[in-house]
């Protein structure tokens, strides 16, 4: 028999564990809709009530201590089983769409031509493509599964590589030709596209000490028109390198320069599990990876 008294508050529990979740307590209270001051206050009421450090707060940025880690996973996975459970007695588990965010190019490049695949073979599964270079929030009242760039660290979530691939930055000859090799400061003073929600044409810039040119401009536009807007020979952009290689191949662009600080694409889900249709559709994603780009390392 639980002994209820005995158990910390619930409110204190579970802004451990959404700390743990997002890494920051100003996401751990968006995420639980109270100010990051009350997640601070609450974890170290936590800590006074066990009499333990849950969290270390020497460095930068606040990290879990051992102790906080495995109180947090505690948490998380009771609170799975109690999520999955409702699910079940509301009937909505079978039919409930599965949501994947990931990122423009990615939904366009990579899933899109594929899809079809898989919905011969699921018919019973829905799914909802949810394109954006926002990272959206995974678990109850997110989305099931992302496929997001970058190193493949994500406090509170679990990440599987899919493809290694730089940021290449990239033109069409008709704008740069063969013989012309620019240096990042000389780049600086021509038209520039970027995905929209980024800033990668500045940041790039800025790795290689150099800025932008206000006076040529930067046009923000949906990941998945980059490689139309590059053919067209009006600018210069960063795009990841996976989905130019037939135009690389091809010569319908070339490479100018590559940023090497990311890895890749990476399939992200929630350390706690997925449900089955989830489960089943991460798979598929990592197989039809596999057997277009061989396996990640």
């Amino acid at each position: 028999m639980i002994d209820w008294r005995s158990l910390p508050p619930l409110t204190a529990l579970r802004a451990l564990a959404a700390l743990s979740e997002t890494g920051s307590t100003v996401a751990a209270g968006a995420r639980l809709s109270v100010s990051h001051a009350a997640i601070s206050q609450q974890v170290k009421a936590l800590e006074e009530h066990l009499g333990l450090a849950l969290v270390s707060r020497g460095g930068k940025a606040l990290e879990l201590t051992e102790e906080g880690r495995q109180l947090a996973q505690a948490v998380l996975t009771g609170v799975a089983g109690i999520e999955e459970v409702v699910r079940q007695l509301r009937g909505e588990e079978a039919s409930r769409p599965v949501l994947v965010t990931c990122t423009p190019t990615l939904a366009s490049y990579f899933l899109m031509p594929r899809l079809a695949e898989y919905q011969q073979a699921h018919p019973e599964v829905s799914l909802m493509i949810d394109p954006t270079p926002q990272l959206r929030d995974l678990g109850p009242g997110g989305a099931d599964i992302a496929l997001r760039y970058g190193n493949g660290t994500w406090p509170g979530l679990e990440a599987h590589l899919l493809v290694r691939s730089p940021v290449s930055v990239l033109a069409s000859p008709e704008l740069i030709p063969w013989e012309i090799n620019p240096t990042p400061a000389e780049l600086a003073d021509y038209p520039w596209f970027q995905e929209l929600g980024t800033n990668e044409a500045s940041d790039f810039l800025e790795w290689q000490g150099a800025r932008l040119n206000p006076t040529r401009g930067v046009t923000s536009l949906p990941g998945n028109l980059m490689i139309e807007a590059l053919r067209s020979g009006r600018g210069v952009g960063p795009m990841a390198r996976a989905f130019a290689e037939p135009d690389l191949e091809a010569g319908r662009l070339r490479l100018l320069h590559e940023d090497t600080r990311k890895k890749g694409y990476y399939l992200v889900t929630r350390r706690d599990g997925l449900r089955p249709a989830a489960r089943d559709f991460a798979r598929w994603v990592r197989r039809q990876a596999r057997q277009s780009w061989g396996e990640a390392e």
